[in-house]
């Protein structure tokens, strides 16, 4: 019998649906298989079938929908998951006319992309949360697999029904938290955005957390079939490897983190997957961790086949700002220099864009080692120099000073003035002290952020949109005396600020949290941990636990018994991520508070940029155009568009025209499209869909977990 599922272009021609040539498709009662391939029958079906488009371009060759008739764009379905809220940023796949996607709690859906009927459902069982943004397909003959993420655990199902295959790992799933050199009950890591395939290799990073303890972020591949463990590349070098002398010995028993969170992008022609790592565990503070930290916020370029580093670019050494790169690099061909290159893209928090040969590392701009103040804070030792990219400018505002805080009223710019008077303000790499707040420029969030960026091979040029908005931070010694609040200090402030105001929309805030939470599930967080969250079932006592847990709900500082029992805590504490807003919740700078950049990479030159999303309040007093923060990434098209929602406070989906920049329709989405739109074809008809959740949204706005499929009429 011949497979039921197979490649669009084999089921065209296999298929069409008419009872002559496929007489099951009378029956009434056929199985899911069949209508998966009933979705294929289509002619032309044009699929997206990576995470970020092919290369990571986020580029699509279909241009039913161009220029010239995007105004008549409308809404053709869309699917409501019904599973409550969360903030999953998800960037579905499109194979065969099903679109495979994930709900608010991570489960994984497949729908019918011409329709959006669900056609299947799979639940783990486990109550995912936060970021999970998105799947990975592989397909060899008539093997096909779809890889999903819940939590710390990837399962392997069979696209055709949801089912996980038995074969794959244990009952068809592995655990990410082996084999990473801690005990298994200490290891917090969740794979926030889908690995990448080589072969029959799935190569995977993950979320860990940003203070100690944190197991290694160890790039890992396994084998798409058994689940077995193929290779491992050791992103905190251990004795005898490359990198090992740039950390104290023996560092990677106890240090954590440099971790590839973003996502990677796999050179299949040459067997080259490209990974970019984060800071390492704890973000802020170096004291046991001197040196210059390989592989710690660096670009690898490692033999997709054995893991083995064929070269690396760092560009933060030993970093104490948390500025990891926050997206997955993309393949580009470019014209340098009168001859065509292949090299890879990587955009940062910095608001810089670094592109390399993608065979040899050598940069296609200059960049410049620049010296840096030292840090004042005893027991650091910051690197006396960084590299500076100097083309192309930057896309994101660098350094804040008084003639850039705010006007929208005089009352706010004094405001602004007599606050930004406190801070430290000296643009990059200054290191946070004891005494006053540093001013960071973009903020902890970029700049670029996780949504990726857009490339387009017909003109070179590349899209990004970016954030502009200054936060603050220090550190404070750790106090004596042994508390409620003091453990809340110790483990929590870290992301939820002293006053457990944490900095919304990106840290929850705790403040009100026994209106929200229950008892139970509060305790569940706190011991089960998550993404920057430890795991702290075995790290609090019971009644640390409870203690912690009453201060959070009611505010009561219980003693506790004994003193700190933590090793691994620094000396110092950060004081949390401090949005620089005003009284009325806007940004203290003047705008724009976020912009969308076009970059002709042959060149290096801006072919546009603009300011990128609203405030409805402020632009029905005819404040427009300030841009705001996005989260989210846009999709280019050969019909001469850009499509991008990612706007946090506007609701808007919108399409560009990508040569010039100018808005050529937009839709108010039912809560914010925090995500990456897809576009595919179907039965001859192409379609845009976002995935709307509102994760990203401010207090009060809405929030909702809808799939939205635009066409033409």
């Amino acid at each position: 019998m011949q497979p039921l599922l197979r490649s669009p272009q084999t089921a065209s021609r296999a298929c069409s649906p008419s009872p002559a040539r496929c007489p099951w498709l009378l029956k009434p009662a056929a199985l899911l298989p069949l209508l998966i391939l009933l979705a294929a029958c289509g002619r032309g079906a044009k699929d997206w079938p990576v995470y970020g488009g092919p290369d990571g371009t986020r580029y699509s060759a279909l241009k039913q929908i161009h220029r010239g008739n995007v105004r008549q764009l409308q809404l053709a379905w869309s699917y409501d998951t019904n599973d409550g809220t969360g903030d999953p940023q998800t960037h579905p796949l499109v194979i065969d006319g099903v679109l495979y996607g994930i709900t608010p709690r991570h489960k994984v859906i497949a729908l019918d992309a011409a329709t959006g009927k669900l056609l299947w459902q799979f639940d783990s069982g486990i109550a995912g949360r936060g970021p999970n943004r998105g799947l990975t397909y592989w397909r060899s003959g008539r093997q096909q697999r779809l890889f999903a993420a819940v939590q710390h655990y990837l399962y392997a199902l069979d696209p055709s029904t949801g089912k996980p295959v038995p074969d794959f790992g244990s009952e068809g799933r592995i655990d990410l938290r082996e084999g990473l050199s801690r005990p298994l009950a200490q290891v917090s890591i969740v794979l926030t955005t889908p690995g990448v395939l080589y072969k029959d290799l799935l190569i995977v990073g993950g979320r860990t957390p940003e203070a100690l303890p944190a197991p290694p972020g160890d790039i890992r591949a396994y084998d798409v079939r058994t689940g077995r463990l193929r290779w491992s590349f050791h992103t905190i070098p251990r004795p005898g490897e490359f990198g090992y002398d740039t950390w104290p010995p023996d560092a990677w028993k106890y240090s954590g983190s440099a971790n590839n969170w973003a996502g990677m992008v796999v050179d299949a022609k040459r067997g080259i997957v490209f990974a970019p790592t984060g800071s390492a565990a704890f973000d802020f503070y170096g004291g046991d961790r001197h040196g210059d930290n390989l592989f710690a916020n660096t670009l690898l370029a490692l033999d997709a086949a054995t893991g083995k580093r064929i070269w690396h670019f760092q560009l933060v050494r030993h970093d104490i700002w948390d500025r990891d790169f926050p997206s997955p690099p993309v393949l580009v061909t470019v014209r340098h220099n009168g001859r065509r290159v292949d090299a890879v893209a990587q955009a940062t928090k910095h608001g810089w864009l670094l592109l390399f040969d993608r065979a040899t590392g050598r940069s296609l701009f200059p960049i410049e080692d620049r010296p840096f103040p030292p840090s004042t804070v005893p027991g650091e030792r910051t690197s006396p120099t960084q590299p500076v990219p100097l083309k192309p400018e930057p896309f994101a505002r660098q350094r804040l000073t008084e003639d850039m805080l705010s006007r929208r009223t005089p009352e706010i710019h004094q405001w602004a003035l007599d606050r930004f008077r406190t801070f430290r303000s000296e643009g990059q790499y200054v290191p946070a002290s004891l005494d006053l707040e540093t001013v960071v420029f973009p903020g902890f969030d970029g700049g670029a952020e996780w949504g990726g960026q857009a490339f387009d091979p017909e003109t070179g040029i590349f899209y990004v949109n970016s954030n502009d908005l200054a936060w603050t931070t220090g550190l404070v010694p750790h106090t004596g005396g042994w508390s409620a609040r003091q453990l809340y200090l110790n483990k929590c402030a870290l992301c939820h600020g002293d006053q457990l105001q944490g900095s919304p929309p990106t840290l929850p805030a705790l403040t009100g949290l026994s209106k929200r939470r229950t008892r139970a599930e509060v305790e569940t967080v706190i011991r089960e941990g998550g993404g920057r969250m430890p795991a702290y079932k075995t790290l609090l006592n019971k009644t640390e636990t409870q203690a912690l847990i009453d201060y959070l709900m009611t505010g009561r500082d219980a003693k506790l018994p004994g003193g700190p029992p933590d090793p691994t805590r620094p000396p110092y504490r950060f004081t949390g991520y401090n949005r620089f807003l005003d009284p009325d919740g806007y940004p203290a700078v003047e705008p724009p508070w976020g912009t969308l950049n076009a970059i002709n990479l042959n060149t290096g030159e801006y072919v546009w940029r603009k300011p990128f999303g609203e405030y409805p309040e402020l632009a029905a007093q005819g404040r427009k155009d300030t841009g705001t923060e996005n989260y989210g990434g846009p999709i280019v098209t050969a019909g001469g568009l850009l499509f991008i929602a990612a706007t946090n406070f506007d609701r808007k989906f919108r399409a560009f025209d990508k040569q010039t920049g100018e808005l050529l329709w937009e839709t108010e989405l039912p809560c914010a499209g925090n995500a990456t739109p897809v576009t595919y074809e179907v039965r001859g008809r192409q379609y845009v869909v976002i995935y709307a959740t509102g994760g990203k949204a401010r207090a009060g706005e809405p929030k909702c977990g809808v799939y939205l499929a635009y066409a033409l009429p």
